[in-house]
């Protein structure tokens, strides 16, 4: 009999509606039950791409012998961590603290009043590897619960002021906040990075590995101002050679595009293949902006391959854009993705052995026998072992790649979160938005308008306020930080694409939101609502995960917003969020890297270009390309038409020169002669 998730729309809590367990979703019908049982509550937070909460709730949640203790003695409540990263960060602070380690599935043990005594992440069904079974420690918590209670009390309100103190302090102790910005911070997270480089295998960090695209992308901003300084190509060598290490890796999947979520190697080359937005959207926009800089055709043709990778399987009709794709199929992790030897011949006739060299196939494979496809060989090697021009090795190898997709393509598919989230939607729109403008594609256009209004439509509430999650229809849960900063951030990448004024316009009201609602008097930022539900700490993460902070996107787009409009209020709380970040940033730069990309932006001097003419003229797309095909990130561009009332103020007051279509190049709003002529605006941009 279903239990009480059935009426879910998450399709993780939805995974587990027919669990023996009597789950509850959190919220006040679990709490008052746990209180008025005097029970202590079992939280389990997990999200429908993860492996190991597969396996846990194969092992435990369907057992009908573990699910009768839960329910004997606990108040059993299921998570979404996507939907509710609020009590993700709590409750993953907590187990951190508790074990020295954190991840999902998170088994946390709370009071009734929330507060953490008890927690870890995967717990077997019988003792291994040093961890107990997952029924023991159930029954040593409710022992404890019934006859160790005051000391499990002192416990959690230990533990909850370390809650506290963590949640409260934005800097480590000892570390005092600079009192000006400064470019010693980002020359020392340089330096770091540098220092924590894998020159075997590029990237930061061994096994397993994450890609790192706010930290590349830092680096190519890097790149632009030392190489402006100094010369320096540093910044430059560790981005390209990351960009091509993942591009070459398994972590890339050569038949369908996009990236698989991290390597579970060094060396780029076994993923663990569940697929993530968020990941595809950041990766995307990056591999843009490299192409931008070097004109690599593989930086291009990666970008695409994801982006169209994005619009045939991870576009709802509606417009927007679903959160994952889970790393299993038919019970085992990989098996859409991963081939035989055999499977080649099959497929590919003669052709495999071609095919076989240029991706490292082996009998043996290198994944529990089977083979995940990395690039062994270039064209240029494989021209001269099989005695072809390379042309041909080319041809040939993209007609065995169409045809083994086709064939993938009749596997049963893995697992779809076909949820939609707004904060990750921000993302893959600005990655949308910015690929259409640089590579000149109509279709990456559509999609990313698409994707805009959709956000506008089906996720706001009717006092125009951001929602967090929308399935089928229907639109749930208080927004987050990181939802109104990231999608404020997609829509000033579609205004600078489209130059339809209604996306800065919404865009700016989103902001003013974020800013009454979520703005921390003491400065900086809070993840959640001045309005949201009381939780035991409001949380305040500064960290760059796998995604953007919230605070350090709200940073990145008000100092955006404050170029585009003059209004010091935009700049004031974006620099008083970055102050108390540089010692963190400049010695955690993996952790920190989108807050160094704001203060990257924060420090240069902002070059604002307003254009006066009309968007699809030629004289106005001749100076849009000398504006916007380099690689220019601390820069915001505005289009108006002659005579045209504008609501961006870096365009008031302008006019065309000689009637033709004028740019004014301006710091601060200070701005320079108009110029006519694309080479005049090519030196005054600095070439």
């Amino acid at each position: 009999m279903p239990n009480r998730l059935a009426g879910e729309s998450s399709p993780y809590l939805l995974q587990h509606a027919d669990n023996p367990v009597d789950w509850y979703p959190w919220g006040e019908e679990a709490l008052r039950r746990a209180r008025e049982e005097d029970r202590p509550i079992f939280l389990s937070i997990g999200y429908a791409a993860c492996h190991w909460c597969h396996v846990m709730a194969h092992e435990s949640f369907e057992d009908p012998a573990v699910a009768a203790v839960l329910n004997a003695h606990f108040v059993s409540v299921k998570v979404d961590r996507e939907e509710r990263p609020d009590l993700d960060q709590i409750y993953m602070q907590a187990v951190v603290a508790m074990t020295g380690r954190g991840g999902w599935p998170m088994s946390v043990f709370l009071t009734p009043e929330g507060v953490p005594f008890y927690g870890g992440t995967y717990f077997p069904p019988t003792p291994r590897h040093g961890m107990p079974a997952f029924v023991d420690v159930l029954r040593a918590v409710a022992g404890a619960w019934r006859t160790r209670r005051e000391e499990l009390l002192r416990s959690a309100e230990g533990l909850l002021e370390v809650l506290r103190g963590e949640s409260a302090r934005s800097v480590p102790p000892g570390a005092t906040p600079p009192s000006d910005l400064t470019a010693a911070t980002l020359d020392a997270a340089c330096s770091q990075l540098e220092r924590q480089y894998d020159l075997t295998h590029a990237g930061w960090g061994g096994a397993p590995k994450f890609p790192q695209p706010m930290t590349i992308e830092f680096l190519l901003r890097a790149h632009l101002r030392t190489r402006l300084r100094t010369g320096e190509r540093s910044a430059l060598a560790m981005a390209e050679a990351t960009l091509e290490k993942m591009a070459r890796g398994g972590i890339y999947d050569h038949l369908g595009g996009g990236f698989h979520r991290y390597a579970t190697d060094a060396a780029w080359l076994v993923p663990h293949f569940e697929k993530m937005l968020y990941d595809n959207a950041q990766l995307a926009r990056v591999y843009v902006h490299a192409w931008q800089v070097t004109q690599n055709p593989l930086f291009r043709r990666v970008a695409e391959g994801t982006l169209d990778y994005l619009l045939r399987e991870m576009t709802d009709p509606a417009g927007g854009f679903y959160s994952s794709q889970d790393a299993d199929s038919e019970g085992e992790e990989g098996r859409f993705f991963v081939w035989s030897a055999d499977e080649f011949s099959e497929a590919l006739g003669v052709g495999a052995g071609l095919f076989c060299d240029a991706y490292g196939v082996t009998e043996r494979g290198n994944f529990e026998g089977k083979n995940v496809l990395h690039v062994a060989a270039d064209p240029q090697a494989l021209a001269a072992k099989h005695g072809a021009a390379v042309e041909e090795i080319e041809e040939r190898l993209a007609a065995a790649r169409r045809a083994l997709f086709e064939r993938r393509e009749r596997r049963v598919r893995p697992g779809l979160d076909d949820k939609v989230l707004a904060a990750w939607n921000g993302l893959a729109l600005a990655a949308f938005a910015e690929a259409a403008r640089v590579f000149d594609r109509p279709d990456y256009r559509r999609a990313a308008t698409s994707a805009a209004a959709f956000l506008l439509r089906e996720m706001r509430t009717a006092n125009g306020r951001l929602l967090r999650a929308w399935r089928g229809g229907r639109a749930r849960l208080n927004a987050y930080l990181e939802d109104y900063a990231d999608v404020i951030e997609g829509l000033l990448a579609l205004y600078e694409t489209t130059f339809d004024a209604r996306w800065f316009v919404e865009a700016r009201l989103l902001a003013d939101e974020m800013l009454a609602r979520y703005r921390d008097p003491s400065g900086g930022f809070f993840d959640t609502a001045d309005d949201h539900e009381t939780l035991v700490i409001r949380p305040q993460d500064l960290q760059d995960n796998a995604t953007p902070s919230g605070s350090a996107m709200a940073a990145t787009v008000l100092l955006r917003l404050a170029a585009f409009t003059g209004e010091g209020r935009y700049r004031d709380a974006a620099e008083a969020a970055l102050k108390a970040v540089g010692p963190l940033a400049a010695a955690h730069p993996t952790a920190f890297a989108q807050w160094l990309c704001a203060l990257d932006f924060a420090l240069a001097p902002p070059t604002e270009v307003a254009i006066v003419g009309d968007p699809a003229s030629v004289e106005t797309r001749a100076l849009l390309d000398v504006v916007m095909k380099p690689y220019r990130p601390n820069q915001v561009v505005a289009v108006g038409r002659p005579g045209e009332a504008s609501p961006i103020p870096l365009l008031a007051g302008r006019s065309p020169r000689a009637g033709g279509a004028t740019a004014f190049v301006c710091e601060r709003f200070a701005c320079r002669l108009p110029v006519s002529d694309p080479r005049e605006l090519a030196v005054l941009l600095g070439g």
